[in-house]
């Protein structure tokens, strides 16, 4: 289902934003059920980005998810039933493609992603040489604590990641992203499923886009409970190693146009 997104009074803009107005902007957040924080996550991206376009990809939430979309004025595709995160995103970059946009930002409906620092991730994709921008937690010591088991696996599979990549990468499973025009069209045709950022840092390395880090802060979440349990931090990992390891047996991905 679908809901028109209102339009929101320039009047607010930050002036350091001024110099990208010319470029279309889509925030893309992906949400199951986080009826409690969705609606803060949105009034948050409104006041840090006046202007830029929201859809809320509603991953079959059990809760009132699509309702607080569409309370709120911005687009919501609701998935038939839960297709797990890497489809919800993946779904939000064929749209942002089909639409034209120049800029697509991933941003979580948790309210753990702090929208001010938007601006620093467009700052650095427009401004540098990057296709894809993440926001790392780990660049500087920001007051984040991260649980020991997920910390342990992060830090295992970032150094994976970047001994595949030959880039240094601190923060592989971050969903603060940037991604300009090329990085939305190949992400619109091949995207990982179930917990895919690790698993698409080196795919879009390998398509031969080039991915930035900056530090940014991350924020307790608003409302609702993380997937991600000890036991599943273990289980997570393994996964996601296994699942690299065999993409990096198919042919390399293909970027068209790059």
């Amino acid at each position: 289902m679908m809901g028109k997104q209102e339009m929101v009074s320039e009047s607010t803009a930050p002036t350091a934003s001024t110099q990208y107005a010319h470029l279309r902007t889509l925030v893309i957040i992906p949400a199951y059920n986080e009826e409690a924080s969705l609606g803060r996550v949105i009034q948050q991206v409104r006041e840090a980005m006046p202007g830029t376009d929201i859809i809320v990809i509603n991953d079959g939430s059990r809760d009132a998810t699509e309702h607080v979309g569409l309370k709120h004025g911005v687009t919501v595709a609701s998935l038939p039933y839960n297709l797990g995160i890497g489809s919800a995103m993946q779904t939000g970059f064929m749209y942002a493609r089909e639409h034209g946009y120049d800029v697509a930002f991933q941003v979580d409906g948790d309210g753990q992603h702090d929208p001010t620092e938007l601006h620093e991730l467009l700052e650095e994709l427009v401004s540098t040489s990057a296709d894809v921008v993440i926001g790392s937690r780990y660049i500087e010591d920001r007051g984040y604590i991260t649980p020991a088991a997920r910390r342990l696996g992060i830090v295992i599979l970032a150094r994976l990641i970047s001994l595949l990549i030959g880039r240094k990468v601190t923060d592989p499973t971050s969903g603060f992203r940037a991604l300009n025009r090329r990085a939305i069209s190949f992400c619109a045709d091949d995207y990982p499923f179930d917990y895919p950022e690790p698993e698409a840092v080196v795919l879009m390395k390998r398509a031969g886009l080039e991915i930035h880090e900056i530090p940014v802060t991350m924020n307790p979440r608003y409302g609702g409970q993380s997937s991600i349990t000890p036991f599943r931090s273990a289980y997570y990992m393994v996964k996601v190693i296994m699942a690299i390891v065999i993409g990096l047996l198919r042919g390399r991905p293909r970027l068209v146009g790059g």
